[in-house]
């Protein structure tokens, strides 16, 4: 570089002593020329260095090593016993030592207007650290509960049990080839009717779960990122902020954040048949399963599914299904009794007959 330097102050040293004999019109245009060449010189130069410099610069290796010390956290600052005894308890005590109903949202990490995030890694997470808002359901009957439920019928043994000793009894008079007509007819009605009782049964059952499945999927209205929008109530998680309205399901165990003349109906949880007012002050706490009788409000959510006082009630009713109701129970004993008398007096023919 040192060496261009020279060769270009060289020709500018040329350039500045000029002869002393021109006119003052050709000095003019020389002392222009001389200072346009000046400037071509300097940013020439110029150029030069800083890309030598950048040469240097792109070719200097690091002597440090970057450290990532930032703590990635993927735990909440309060865990789901806490959220689960706060609303159960209605404990206010407990609420106001969380910081009140905003302290419960940002150890949740929802935002008052723009609720979670609501991405799939944020739903996972909060999946995995408070569950989701399904319920324990008992598996699907097969068909051969069904037949075996069938051949409990008192009036099917009786049937059978006939068939059976007309089946020895024919072929002990009648011979192997005759005999067996009238004892394997009524066992192929028999079993037609276990068939036909089973089959209709299996239907009715799958028909009932689908139709379950459809009228449960009820659609909520949630905040998420900021945006107002429409999800499944079994996609419901933990730090949702729902908007309630008249006639809706509280769809998770939550606190009211605001809202105007909130009333709901508690009768499916407590029997009471009065409304129950809701506010931020005295009563903060929602419960899911109830109904919004009155008013309107947002809520956040603080449990759901089986931590929910609902979803353990909706477990208790799926372990107690197999109790009969009064009316199945009278209907049991009614063709009990009919079976009673149909097989004494098929043994008074029987008896009769030998």
């Amino acid at each position: 570089m040192s060496t261009i330097f020279h060769a270009n102050a060289v020709s500018i040293e040329s350039l500045l002593n000029f002869p002393a004999t021109l006119n003052v019109p050709t000095k003019k245009w020389h002392s222009a020329f001389t200072k346009i060449y000046c400037s071509r010189t300097l940013l020439s130069l110029a150029e030069i260095a800083k890309a030598k410099k950048g040469v240097n610069k792109a070719s200097r290796s690091p002597s440090y090593t970057v450290v990532n010390l930032q703590h990635d956290d993927e735990s909440f600052k309060i865990d789901q016993t806490s959220l689960v005894e706060l609303v159960k308890m209605k404990d206010l005590d407990k609420l106001h030592e969380f910081g009140g109903i905003r302290g419960v949202a940002s150890a949740l990490e929802t935002d008052f207007d723009a609720g979670i995030f609501g991405n799939d890694q944020d739903i996972a997470r909060r999946h995995e650290a408070f569950s989701s808002n399904t319920y324990k359901k008992p598996p699907s009957k097969s068909l051969f509960y069904f037949v075996v439920d069938a051949l409990k019928d008192l009036t099917i043994l009786i049937l059978l049990g006939c068939a059976v000793l007309s089946l020895a009894f024919g072929i002990k008079e009648h011979g192997l080839k005759e005999g067996w007509y009238e004892g394997g007819s009524i066992l192929v009605a028999v079993f037609l009717v276990i068939a036909v009782s089973a089959g209709s049964n299996f239907t009715q059952n799958r028909q009932f779960d689908k139709f379950s499945k459809v009228s449960n999927n009820i659609q909520i209205d949630v905040i998420r990122n900021g945006r107002r929008q429409q999800i499944s109530i079994f996609e419901i998680v933990v730090g949702d902020v729902i908007c309630l309205k008249i006639g809706d399901q509280v769809p998770a165990n939550g606190l009211f954040l605001d809202g105007h003349s909130l009333q709901v109906d508690e009768s499916s949880m407590t029997g009471e048949s009065d409304h129950v007012e809701v506010n931020s002050s005295q009563n903060p706490f929602l419960f899911s399963g109830t109904k919004v009788a009155d008013g309107y409000a947002r809520m956040l959510a603080t449990s759901v599914g089986m931590n929910t006082t609902w979803g353990q009630m909706m477990s208790q009713i799926s372990r107690d299904n197999s109790e009969q109701t009064p009316l199945q129970a009278r209907l049991n004993k009614l063709t009990s009794s009919t079976g009673k008398i149909g097989l004494a007096v098929a043994f008074l023919v029987l008896a009769v007959l030998l």
